[in-house]
């Protein structure tokens, strides 16, 4: 009889199994207003004098024009990065998707504000409502929304969610408040010479900003309205080749060894800003981008893939400091892909780590560009110790 039952279910199962995957729905939520460029040190504030010449020379560089803040200009919190993934989320629903119909939670996020609980968990109980679900939580880089995308793809695949909601989340200007890096403040008259060394200093702060989207995959798509199709998604790490290049809850040793916060004494958490983000910029400009384009080059022998094929390309710029290094990339490897098909909203959103594909994504199915049979080719690099992730999208 037991035999039976699982025979059933494993029949039943499989009744649900889907040949595809579509995203039907996009929510973002984006904290306050936009901040312009001149008004930055108003809600992050100046780690020392010299601050205003690496904003200067930073913003020249990165090309960001307006960003969010979950601030307000006394520092105070508006919301946290549990909020703004609630509210995201909240975006999905109505009265045909309740949160009683969501069957997965899949959350993904590069600055989680506790250790334990895990960020999803945290969502799920800001939701307020709903029943007990299956949640997953990613936590690391800008992979991680990319990360929960691909858990919530194969969830819908198996048949296991038939409404599965994948989120990312930031609120990184929880790192970027001077009073954090005033311990490892640094001469930055280096900055002029190469403008990568932006990096090493003053760099993150002026560029990484918070924010919230959250997405609908289903195995159905939607009949009156364009769908996303995914056709694959697919990640990697080089950490087996690479050392730590971006971190934060840790350090390098003199030996360029990486020590976890825990291996510190309790006095050096803020002598040394053990918790603040920080990155060896010279690791960053010699291999994100080589690497990238390795691991694209791999896709197309192993998915018969051709990116000079694809309708829209979707890079995740840390920095539009970036954008003529990933083409000349793509150019050596023969991958024609001209700028009028690239779809970049940086400059407008600032860098949100995780969500930043998602924003993209969101940000080109409101603009009326997109039109059914175009295919998207999502990038997203991840410098921590370089992870990087693709997607082929197909308009539907």
């Amino acid at each position: 009889m037991k035999q039976c039952e699982e025979n059933m279910t494993t029949m039943h199962k499989n009744d649900r199994m889907s040949n595809s995957v579509y995203i039907n729905r996009f929510s973002a939520f984006f904290p306050n207003r936009p901040v312009g460029n001149n008004e930055m040190e108003q809600y992050i504030g100046l780690v020392n004098e010299k601050s205003l010449l690496a904003k200067r020379l930073v913003l020249g560089k990165n090309g960001i024009r307006s960003r969010y803040y979950a601030l307000d200009k006394s520092g105070r919190v508006t919301h946290t990065n549990v909020a703004m993934a609630a509210n995201a989320v909240r975006g999905l629903l109505d009265e045909e998707l309740t949160l009683d119909k969501i069957d997965l939670l899949s959350c993904g996020t590069a600055s989680p504000e506790q250790l334990i609980p895990s960020h999803g968990v945290m969502v799920h109980g800001e939701l307020k409502g709903g029943r007990h679900t299956e949640v997953v939580s990613f936590a690391g880089s800008c992979c991680t929304g990319m990360q929960a995308l691909k858990y919530a793809c194969y969830s819908t695949l198996a048949g296991d969610a038939r409404n599965a909601v994948c989120v990312a989340s930031e609120r990184l200007s929880a790192w970027m408040m001077a009073r954090y890096f005033e311990k490892e403040s640094e001469l930055i008259n280096q900055l002029g010479e190469k403008p990568i060394l932006a990096f090493e200093k003053e760099f993150l702060r002026w560029m990484l900003s918070d924010g919230s989207v959250a997405l609908l995959l289903q195995d159905k798509p939607l009949e009156n309205a364009l769908s996303y199709r995914i056709e694959w998604i697919e990640l990697t790490s080089f950490a087996n080749e690479m050392e730590t290049c971006m971190y934060a809850g840790g350090d390098k040793n003199e030996k360029g060894e990486f020590l976890g916060w825990a291996q510190f004494p309790e006095k050096e958490w803020l002598d040394r800003s053990i918790f603040s983000l920080k990155q060896d910029t010279r690791l960053l400009d010699g291999y994100i981008v080589k690497l990238g384009g390795r691991f694209l080059r791999e896709l197309v022998g192993k998915r018969n893939f051709d990116p000079s094929s694809v309708d829209w390309f979707m890079p995740h710029l840390s920095s539009m400091y970036f954008e003529k290094k990933i083409e000349d990339e793509l150019k050596l490897y023969g991958y024609d892909i001209p700028k009028e098909k690239w779809f970049v909203n940086l400059p407008e959103t600032g860098n949100v780590a995780s969500v930043s594909a998602f924003a993209m994504l969101d940000g080109l199915n409101r603009s009326g560009r997109v039109k059914k049979g175009d295919r998207i080719l999502l990038m997203v690099p991840e410098s921590a110790r370089f992870s990087y992730a693709y997607a082929l999208l197909t308009v539907c």
